[in-house]
């Protein structure tokens, strides 16, 4: 895992072999950034839930016979994750949008959309956490 300091938030890239059995490393990565950024718990499993369908939605467009690595970036910011998740692929491909996976994910997620091109498959995410801001002007505790 690489973290580098961009403007006023950590940027995160993890590479994973592109196999299903690397799911849980992918969900459990996104649970630890959410909660580093004070998602709720409902927010995060939510998040999690969406992560390995993204997942499982690029392993799906990977060639079968290619075994090669799976990205995924995370751009963090206050209350906001931003996923991407990215996989070679032959030639240009486009996912069922009526699957399970992509309406679970695209549910879930307060943004999510995709690209193929330039031999790489990406789902890209972001959800905004439901926890309440906090207040600025609150009278200290008693």
């Amino acid at each position: 895992m690489t973290t580098t300091d961009g403007p006023g938030r950590p940027d995160v890239e993890l590479r994973v072999p592109a196999d299903g059995a690397f799911a849980s490393v992918l969900r459990t990565t996104t649970a630890g950034l959410a909660a580093r950024l004070d998602f709720t718990i409902d927010d995060i499993e939510d998040l999690r839930i969406a992560v390995g369908e993204a997942h499982a939605l690029a392993l799906e467009q990977a060639p079968a016979d290619v075994v090669g690595d799976l990205l995924c970036g995370f751009t963090l910011q206050p209350g906001r994750i931003t996923v991407t998740v990215s996989v070679a692929v032959d030639g240009a491909v486009e996912p069922d949008l009526q699957s399970f996976a992509w309406q679970v994910l695209s549910t879930l997620a307060s943004e999510a959309d995709w690209v193929s091109g330039d031999g790489r498959f990406t789902v890209t995410m972001t959800m905004t956490s439901s926890a309440l801001p906090p207040v600025a002007d609150a009278p200290a505790a008693l």
